[in-house]
C-alpha cells in the first residue's frame, strides 16, 4: 500500500463521509429549558427500537469498512489500512462533526474484546473474527462478572471441562451489557480447581448463539434494562476458540480490563458536562451562594485533572505504550466526580429529583442520580480500583483477602466457628 499522509486521508475522509452522511447543525449555546431533557447515565431503550438502531449502525460500520475507514489501524491482510493510531483519530474527530447511526453498540467489542482476541487468540481465528467485528457483521460482549465474583474476579466459578477438542462450560454471568444483541463473547473460566484462583482461568470466545447460552434481561432501578444474566448450559466450545494458555486467563483478562478502564476512564463528565451544571444553578438564582459556587469549582477543577490525566494517556499510546494501572486511576476520577455531581444536583433540586412535575431540567436528573452506583461499579468497584492503585502504583503490601494471609485469620468472633 502507497504511503499517505495526514492531510491526503483526512481528505479522503471527508470526500467519503460528504457523500454518505449529513454535517450535524452547528451546536447552539445551551439554553436551559430548551433542547433534550435527557442526562441519564444509561439510556432506557426498548428492544423493538433498539433492534432498529442496532441494524442502522451495522450497515454503517459495514459502509466504512468497505471505503477503508472501518479499521483504519489495523492489518492490510485482514481489511484494515495499517497505519498510525494518528489516523484513526483524525477520522473520528471528522465523522463527529456528521450525523451517523448510533456506534455505541460495538463498544465493548471493538474497545475491549477485538484487542484482547488480537492478541491472545489463534492467528486463524483472530483473522476470521476480527474483520467481521470491525466490519459490523458480528457483534461482541464481555462476560466476566458473576453473582460471587465481581470486582473480585478472579473468585469465578463459571466451569469450563475439556472434552477432547472442545470445552463445556457450565455456570452463569451477570451484569452483561448487550449481550442480548451480540454474536460472540469473550469469557472468562476456572480450569483448574486445584490451582489458585488466579491461576486456574482460562479464556475462551464463545458464539452467543450457541445451545445451551440462554440471556435474561436484568431490570435496573433506573426502569431500564441495559445488562443480562447469562447462563450456559453445558456450552461447548472448540479449543481452536481458546484465549492464550490452558490456566493464563488472568493475563488475558488483564488484557481486557485495562482497555475496558482506558474505555471509561477517558469518558467525561455525563448528564450534559458542566454548562448544564451552571445554567441550572442559574435558574435557581442560587449562584451567588457561597457554598453552592465552592461545590460547583470542586466539581470543575476535578474534571479539567480527569481531562488532563486523559491527555496524559493518550499521550502514551501514541508512543505504543500499553494502558496501565494508571487507567484505574481514571475510572476512579470519573465515578469521584461522578458521585459529587450526583450529590450536588440531589442538594440543588430537592424534591423536584424525585416528583415528575414536568419542570424541564428537574425529575430527568433522577435517570443519572439512579445511574450513578452502577458506574462505580463497572469496570471495577471504587474499592478494587483503590486497591490497585495502593498496590501496583504505591508498591503498598496487598490488601488481605481469602487466599491471603492475615494476621486474623485464626481469631473468631463470639463462639461462632
Amino acid at each position: 500500500m502507497s504511503e499517505i499522509t495526514l492531510e491526503q486521508f483526512r481528505s479522503e475522509a471527508t470526500d467519503f463521509l460528504n457523500q454518505n452522511a449529513t454535517l450535524k447543525a452547528e451546536v447552539s449555546e445551551f439554553v436551559w429549558g430548551e433542547g433534550p431533557d435527557d442526562p441519564a447515565l444509561f439510556e432506557t431503550v426498548d428492544r423493538e427500537q433498539e433492534r432498529k438502531e442496532l441494524s442502522q449502525a451495522q450497515q454503517w460500520r459495514a459502509k466504512k469498512f468497505d471505503a477503508g475507514f472501518g479499521w483504519i489501524t489495523g492489518d492490510p491482510k485482514l481489511g484494515g489500512r495499517g497505519l498510525a493510531r494518528a489516523f484513526e483519530r483524525a477520522y473520528n474527530e471528522l465523522e463527529n462533526r456528521y450525523e451517523v447511526p448510533n456506534q455505541s453498540f460495538f463498544g465493548i467489542g471493538l474497545g475491549m474484546v477485538a484487542p484482547t482476541i488480537a492478541d491472545h487468540a489463534d492467528p486463524e481465528i483472530a483473522a476470521d473474527v476480527l474483520p467481521q467485528m470491525y466490519r459490523g457483521d458480528i457483534v461482541g460482549c464481555q462476560l466476566f462478572s458473576e453473582p460471587g465474583a465481581g470486582s473480585d474476579l478472579a473468585s469465578l466459578q463459571l466451569k469450563a471441562e475439556r472434552d477432547g477438542d472442545e470445552w463445556i462450560l457450565t455456570g452463569q454471568k451477570v451484569w452483561t451489557s448487550g449481550a442480548h444483541y451480540s454474536d460472540l463473547g469473550e469469557v472468562i473460566a476456572r480450569t483448574d480447581l486445584d490451582l489458585p484462583k488466579h491461576k486456574g482461568l482460562t479464556g475462551f470466545i464463545v458464539d452467543m448463539k450457541a445451545p445451551g447460552v440462554e440471556i435474561v434481561p436484568l431490570r435496573q432501578m433506573t426502569g431500564g434494562a441495559n445488562f443480562n444474566e447469562v447462563f450456559f448450559n453445558e456450552v461447548r466450545v472448540l479449543d481452536t476458540h481458546r484465549l492464550g494458555e490452558v490456566n493464563d486467563g488472568w493475563r488475558v483478562a488483564l488484557t481486557t480490563l485495562m482497555n475496558e478502564r482506558a474505555s471509561i476512564g477517558g469518558g467525561s463528565n455525563a448528564g450534559g458536562g458542566f454548562t448544564r451544571l451552571k445554567e441550572m444553578v442559574k435558574h435557581f438564582e442560587l449562584d451567588n451562594d457561597p457554598l453552592i459556587r465552592q461545590q460547583m469549582m470542586d466539581i470543575y477543577i476535578r474534571g479539567q485533572v480527569l481531562r488532563m490525566n486523559n491527555q496524559r494517556t493518550m499521550a502514551a499510546l501514541k508512543r505504543g505504550e500499553l494502558p496501565g494501572p494508571e487507567m484505574s486511576g481514571a475510572k476512579l476520577l470519573l465515578t469521584e466526580n461522578m458521585r459529587r455531581t450526583s450529590a450536588f444536583v440531589s442538594s440543588v433540586l430537592g424534591p423536584k429529583l424525585v416528583a415528575d412535575s414536568g419542570e424541564w431540567g428537574t425529575f430527568s436528573w433522577a435517570g443519572y442520580v439512579l445511574g450513578m452506583p452502577g458506574m462505580a461499579i463497572a469496570g471495577g468497584s471504587d474499592q478494587v480500583l483503590r486497591n490497585i492503585m495502593g498496590e501496583r502504583v504505591l508498591g503498598l503490601p496487598k490488601e488481605p483477602g481469602i487466599d491471603t494471609t492475615s494476621p486474623f485469620k485464626d481469631l473468631t468472633v463470639g463462639t461462632q466457628r
